[in-house]
């Protein structure tokens, strides 16, 4: 049985991943921290000041943590100084945080997946937009990506990973952020954000010459599609030695 312990575990990805993990035969929900206390799935969510003791008591296998900047940066070298293993999610990191977490990883001697999307179908988009920038790296090139309302950074992680997927392939170019005005184009990376309603995350590359048009796109319809990545990045980590992973490595690409 895998002992689960969620950050931001009533938040929406927080819900999401505790019903599946309640629901798999092999694995155990043991609790979360969160802003606020209180219960949820009938396993108990602490402050976050008091997460280092839960852990200790609670001793689970893996902490799941898709939640926010500021949160995995104070939740994360918690969990591996407990010695558990991490399935981390959360984009937005700066690039302190994202050192400050893999030095304490590093230092916990856990292991860990780090993603900035854990869809199944967003990491084999990844392939081919890798593909496509190779073959056609004289090709005019636009990336857009669109969001709920209420997510706060942006571009998105995943559309921060397209981007320095092209970058390593076409590079170095100038990635221009939306447009107005007098604007001829040049050699750059346009990239379009958009923000509204409940849109769980749609992201499209465009490669474009004068005669043809080459579009990669994925559509997420249900936040369930990262739960469900988490989970299985979760049981795939349990006894793998210490060191970063990617889904990459979880799907074996």
């Amino acid at each position: 049985m895998i002992k689960i312990a969620i950050c931001g575990a009533f938040g929406r990805m927080g819900m999401t991943i505790g019903g599946i993990v309640t629901k798999d035969p092999e694995m155990q929900l043991v609790g979360g921290v969160d802003v606020q206390e209180g219960e949820v799935f009938g396993v108990p969510v602490v402050s976050a000041g008091k997460f280092a003791s839960f852990l200790s008591e609670s001793k689970p296998d893996v902490v799941i943590d898709f939640t926010v900047a500021a949160a995995s940066a104070q939740n994360i070298p918690v969990a591996a100084a407990a010695g558990c293993a991490i399935i981390l999610g959360t984009t937005g990191l700066n690039a302190d945080q994202s050192k400050n977490i893999r030095e304490a990883i590093a230092k916990g001697g856990v292991p860990a997946v780090i993603s900035t999307n854990y869809s199944i179908g967003m990491n084999i988009l990844w392939l081919l937009v890798r593909e496509a920038a190779q073959r056609l790296s004289d090709y005019d090139i636009e990336v857009t990506e669109a969001h709920h309302r209420y997510k706060k950074d942006a571009p998105s992680g995943t559309a921060k990973t397209i981007l320095e997927i092209l970058q390593e392939e076409v590079g170095p170019r100038e990635e221009v952020y939306g447009r107005e005005g007098m604007t001829e184009r040049g050699n750059e990376i346009g990239v379009h954000v958009i923000r509204g309603g409940d849109i769980v995350g749609d992201h499209a590359v465009m490669f474009t010459s004068n005669f043809e048009t080459v579009t990669l796109s994925h559509r997420a319809y249900d936040r369930g599609v990262f739960a469900q990545g988490a989970v299985k990045a979760t049981k795939w980590i349990v006894g793998k030695k210490p060191a970063v992973y990617g889904m990459k490595d979880v799907l074996g690409l």
